[in-house]
């Protein structure tokens, strides 16, 4: 298989577009198009910004294709599969998870108030734009609070 279908199999099988996986990766959807089409090879940084994408070790999205093996030596050996706001969101809906099973209001009280001030001392060392993403996800979540 080249890498190009390879690529083109996993952006399918993950539900995106090449417009969707082009903004994914910050690259234009004429550079997914040509990767896909074998008309151009993507850069190591490419490369790894994709397995990361489709939750693969870099080694593992280009295993058995076409790519360049000089290029090849020189991927890293993982690649970040999160950004910090997906982890932080993901801490989040666990941390909320787990407040709906606390039963007490005192206990559920003290643990609203922990898991506020957690996220106010993560939130601060955040940048304003990556800010801005955080508290619309936020206004989101506000819906799924648990009742009291």
């Amino acid at each position: 298989m080249t890498l190009g279908k390879r690529i083109a199999y996993l952006r399918v099988q993950s539900g995106w577009t090449q417009e969707e996986l082009a903004e994914r990766t910050a690259l234009s959807r004429v550079a997914i198009s040509h990767f896909e089409a074998g008309l151009s090879t993507p850069s190591e940084r490419t490369i790894v910004l994709l397995a990361g994408l489709f939750k693969l070790e870099p080694y593992e999205l280009i295993e058995h294709t076409d790519y360049p093996t000089a290029k090849a030596d020189r991927l890293p050996p993982v690649a970040c599969r999160y950004t910090e706001t997906k982890l932080q969101m993901s801490l989040l809906q666990r941390d909320l998870w787990w407040l709906q099973q606390v039963r007490s209001d005192r206990d559920f009280d003290t643990m609203i108030s922990d898991c506020q001030q957690r996220f106010a001392a993560l939130y601060n060392d955040l940048s304003n734009d990556k800010r801005e993403s955080l508290a619309e996800v936020f206004a989101s979540l506000r819906g799924h609070m648990p009742a009291r």
